[in-house]
């Protein structure tokens, strides 16, 4: 077994033990748990280590053949655009369960659908078998239903069962778009993900423009982008805070994720739908800015300011550009990073005050000036403010587009202004103003809160100020796919 595969199955490993503990012991439950999502992430550091920044393609590759036939394989792989996304997804696990404290009903079955979770998201960026991404696509959906649907808030069962519908309702067309491309002969080419980017060159232009709007809804939904972003908003408002980290900070990179992969598939195409994916991109970071910025309830207000930052994402990779395409990796890092320590903010100041209104809320800096601290340095890097990681995402994605637009970039900017705005105000009504007694009797961060927020904020600075090692790490992948795109083009 390589060690991309037992990268994968480490969380099922937990699982198998969770479910063969007693529920009675919680301690152990919740020791399991924490065990195996930071094996889990220590596995992931030993690729980042060992990784050659300098090779485009796949590293640590595995290949199991499972329908000869068909060509679908058990195929696993690493790149420059994947294993970001791995370690950012076992970072945010980890952190997720150390926020897992407060959760004391279930706790097994918690436990259990976070580990599952886990395994789904890591299987997506594992994958290089379109089959097999598709299966991981899925299983994702089934502990976050019960994850949302069991331990969410008051409408929690509407939350869940209107994030399942969309998402399933996205993957039909992704599914269609598949079996659209395996229509054609794939026998020869080893797994469906190499034998489809061959057939996808020979596909006439009006169908490759199709299958790739297919994939822009079933990804578009999951990222999410404007209009497709209707389950985001209730979704994570209801969702426990620590499935919120994990349902931002990672579940909308794997449509980001996935939208990459099509359009380097589909360059041409691509380059049909340009006006179309600039236009989204630009109005969903205006209209998503504005929605945040008229928000009382601090999680609605996090969840439609992803939608503005994940505007940026789809911007980056409408430019068709190696600028834009790192200006995109860059954002999906950055904002995992932000929406993460923002969720997981919001949500131990909503254990102690029992509010998410911003209203209710005033001169915290006195009783949790370790709060006020960490969450003022999150905030700044959400209006790209420059020493975060944010403002280096942001800045290659303005180079991209500036690239290919020029002056349309206004727009851009604009955007940058709203996220200003909302983040000040936010800062404002939290930390300064009259101070009200009940406020002032909070409690502020304990060590292991402060240990989970201070990682978020230390990745946060500290690959703004040296964005170097995340830039190299993506560099050679990027700029092959690149390439790629500039060959079918032109």
């Amino acid at each position: 077994m390589g060690i991309l595969s037992i990268l994968l199955w480490t969380p099922i490993f937990g699982v198998l033990l969770l479910t063969l503990t007693p529920g009675r012991h919680t301690a152990l439950l919740r020791g399991i748990a924490h065990c195996f999502s930071t094996l889990t992430l220590l596995l992931s550091g030993w690729l980042l280590l060992h990784f050659d920044t300098h090779q485009a393609g796949l590293q640590f590759e595995e290949y199991v053949p499972l329908n000869p036939r068909l060509g679908s394989a058990y195929a696993l792989g690493v790149d420059g655009l994947s294993l970001p996304m791995l370690g950012l997804a076992t970072l945010l696990t980890s952190i997720a369960m150390l926020a897992s404290l407060r959760i004391t009903d279930h706790i097994k079955g918690y436990h259990v659908c976070m580990l599952i979770l886990e395994f789904g998201m890591l299987g997506v960026f594992l994958a290089q078998d379109w089959a097999l991404f598709y299966i991981f696509w899925e299983v994702t959906l089934i502990p976050l239903f019960f994850l949302i649907g069991r331990w969410g808030g008051k409408r929690r069962h509407a939350a869940s069962l209107n994030f399942v519908l969309y998402t399933m309702g996205g993957s039909v067309f992704m599914l269609i778009s598949l079996l659209a491309i395996s229509q054609y002969d794939l026998e020869q080419a080893g797994s469906l993900m190499t034998s489809m980017h061959q057939v996808a060159k020979d596909m006439p232009r009006v169908e490759q423009v199709l299958v790739l709007l297919g994939f822009l809804i079933g990804f578009g939904v999951k990222m999410p982008i404007f209009p497709l972003h209707g389950w985001l908003p209730l979704a994570h408002v209801e969702a426990p805070s620590p499935v919120s980290i994990l349902l931002s900070g990672i579940l909308l990179k794997m449509g980001a994720y996935g939208l990459i992969r099509a359009v380097v598939m589909l360059p041409e195409a691509a380059a049909v739908l340009q006006p179309l994916l600039v236009f989204l991109a630009l109005f969903g970071m205006v209209y998503g800015g504005l929605l945040a910025w008229r928000q009382n309830d601090l999680k609605a207000m996090v969840a439609y300011s992803s939608v503005s930052h994940m505007g940026v994402v789809l911007l980056g990779i409408a430019a068709l550009n190696e600028a834009g395409l790192t200006g995109a990796v860059l954002q999906m890092t950055a904002h995992g990073l932000i929406a993460g320590a923002l969720f997981l903010l919001v949500g131990l100041l909503y254990e102690r005050t029992h509010t998410r209104n911003i209203q209710d809320y005033s001169s915290l800096l006195q009783a949790m000036p370790r709060f006020a601290l960490v969450m003022t340095i999150t905030l700044l890097a959400a209006m790209g403010l420059p020493g975060s990681v944010g403002f280096i995402a942001e800045l290659h994605a303005l180079i991209g587009g500036y690239e290919q637009w020029g002056s349309l970039m206004v727009l851009f900017s604009l955007s940058i202004l709203i996220s200003a705005a909302y983040a000040l105000r936010t800062l404002n009504m939290l930390f300064t103003g009259p101070a009200k007694p009940r406020m002032q009797q909070l409690e502020d961060l304990r060590p292991p809160e402060l240990l989970a927020a201070g990682i978020l904020v230390a990745g946060i600075v500290l690959f703004g100020l040296m964005p170097t090692p995340l830039i190299e790490l993506s560099q050679a992948t990027l700029a092959d796919m690149n390439r790629l795109i500039k060959l079918r083009i032109l």
